[in-house]
Formats: C-alpha cells, sequence, structure tokens
C-alpha cells in the first residue's frame, strides 16, 4: 500500500466552511488516472486536484482536475486553492515555489499569482488559460426549465442565454435578484436541453451559470451554477464560470477599450457564501486579458492509502 498526503481548503472565502471546498494530494506520483478519479469521488468535492512535476521543468508543477465524475481541463477554484497551497510549500519538486506559479494542465498553461497580505499568504489570483469563445444560443424559455423559473424571468435585453468559455464552457443567462434566489436545477429539463443542444461533447459537462445584477452595471453581481448532469447540483464558487461570464460582459460592453472589476457573490442561497473577483480588460475590441481572484482558509489535512 501507498500513502499520499492530501490537504482541503475552502476557496473564495475568508471564512472556514463558507466557500468551495477542494481536496489537494500534494505528491500524485504513482496513482493512475482511475484512481485519481476513485479519490476525487471519494472526497465528493465539486473538484480536487492531483499535483505532479511538471513535464517542462521552467514550471511549477503538472496539476490534473476531478470532478466526481470526469477530468476537466480547467477550473477556476481548484487553481486558486493549489496555488494558495503550493505557495506555502517550502519546496515542490526540488523547487522553492515563490510568489509567481505556472501550472501544466490539459486547457493549456494557467499563471498563478500568489495574493499576500504582509508575509501571509491570503489566497491566489489566477489568469484564464484561452481567450474567450462564444458558441451557439439557447431558447430562453428552454434555459428557464433548466433552473426551474418561468420563461420571463430570463432576461434577454442584452443577451440571450449564451455559451461562453475561457478554458471550460457554461452557458450564462441573466435573470432578477428574486428569480435568482429561487432557482433551482430541473434534472429532465438538463436533460432534454442536452439532447436537443447536443451537448454531451462539453467536456463531459452541461452547466449553466446564471446571474443577476445587484446594480446598474456589471460590476456587482450574484450568480448560481448549476450542472446535475455531472452531479454538481449546485456549485457554491465556481471561478472558471465567473472568468467566462466577466469576459462575455466586457465583451457586450459598447466601449472599444473597457477594464472592469467585477465582484461576484456566490453560494449565499447555499449557505456557503463566496466572493470571486473578476478582472476583465477588452482592448480594440477585443478582450485579451481575464484574471479571477479570491481568498483561501485551510481546514484538513492527511493521508490516503491506495
Amino acid at each position: 500500500m501507498t500513502t499520499f498526503p492530501y490537504v482541503t481548503v475552502d476557496v473564495f472565502t475568508a471564512q472556514r466552511f463558507g466557500g468551495n471546498p477542494l481536496g489537494i494530494v500534494l505528491d500524485a506520483r504513482g496513482m493512475t488516472g482511475e484512481q485519481m478519479q476513485q479519490v476525487a469521488a471519494e472526497f465528493n468535492y465539486a473538484e480536487s486536484t492531483f499535483i505532479l512535476p511538471p513535464q517542462n521543468p521552467e514550471n511549477t508543477a503538472q496539476v490534473r482536475i476531478f470532478t466526481r465524475a470526469q477530468e476537466v481541463p480547467f477550473a477556476g477554484h481548484p487553481n486558486v486553492g493549489t496555488g494558495f497551497v503550493l505557495a506555502q510549500q517550502p519546496e515542490i519538486f526540488g523547487k522553492i515555489p515563490g510568489d509567481a506559479l505556472r501550472f501544466e494542465e490539459k486547457a493549456g498553461l494557467v499563471e498563478i499569482d500568489v495574493v499576500r497580505d504582509g508575509d501571509a499568504v491570503i489566497g491566489a489570483r489566477i489568469k484564464a488559460p484561452q481567450p474567450l469563445e462564444t458558441g451557439q444560443t439557447m431558447d430562453p424559455a428552454v434555459y428557464a426549465a433548466c433552473v426551474s423559473l418561468p420563461t420571463d424571468a430570463i432576461i434577454t435585453e442584452r443577451h440571450k442565454p449564451t455559451l461562453a468559455s475561457v478554458g471550460l464552457p457554461f452557458f450564462v443567462a441573466e435573470t432578477d435578484m428574486d428569480s435568482l434566489a429561487t432557482a433551482h436545477a430541473n434534472l429532465d429539463a438538463f436533460r432534454a436541453a442536452a439532447e436537443r443542444y447536443g451537448l454531451a461533447d462539453l467536456s463531459g459537462r452541461f452547466s449553466v451559470f446564471v446571474y443577476a445584477r445587484r446594480g446598474e452595471g456589471i460590476d456587482a453581481l450574484r450568480a448560481r451554477m448549476f450542472a446535475p448532469l455531472s452531479n454538481n447540483w449546485e456549485d457554491p464558487a465556481t471561478g472558471s464560470a465567473s472568468a467566462a461570464l466577466g469576459a462575455f460582459l466586457v465583451s457586450l460592453e459598447p466601449q472599444a477599450d473597457r477594464a472592469a472589476r467585477i465582484v461576484i457573490e456566490q453560494g449565499v442561497e447555499m449557505g456557503r457564501p463566496s466572493e470571486i473577483v473578476v478582472n476583465a480588460r477588452k482592448s480594440s475590441g477585443k478582450v485579451d486579458s481575464v484574471t479571477i481572484e479570491g481568498r483561501c482558509v485551510p481546514v484538513m489535512q492527511g493521508t490516503l492509502t491506495l
């Protein structure tokens, strides 16, 4: 039998038992992909990460990310939480991590900047690994059914429900604060939408990210994420969806050059309040920079045996 050290952290929160929990296997050498999937299912978190030596020694580490059901190419809160943890390791794979990390992932290289309060590491900031891509739109009635809302609760004046990605795809749509509070996943509607729109190839996920504005502009939002077909009925903090949404909303702004700092609340209705900070920039009409930032809190540490 082999033992592997692990830690857990709560991500996108400054309070323990808030935010989104993450399991991290600190050195997964000798573990197969099948075993990683089994461990992720055992953790039973939205995602877990497994750290391996980098293929290119100029990078910090190779990071594999698994949901309860499958491996994914990129995700926000796993990178923020893993960066937070590795920044506090005295040495990882023969090198001192420092405050600028670079992870090799299936979606590409992910750059992480450590966030400090004085000498204390309190969180991390990551850059999205891919440029904004938008895809098909969805009938508002179909989207509304997925989140158990009436069709007229989906606001389409600014945009229709749209597939957006900066590394992992999500259907994003706008609603109002009252409707957002009552939203919940409808499994049958998700299945019908996946069949209608041919969504089986979305990295194994069909996820919706529904949001409401907390003011007149885009700088303050509240959101909820549902992906029941991936056994994730609701997620308390979704960094990759927040990055995609922030980039998409900035792309819709009328200015050719625009920078926005967007604070997204999530997890409130679940009793795990989270705060995700997105910085998105558009230059000459094209979004060319997207970062997400959040705080983290350590929770548990131990070893697992395989």
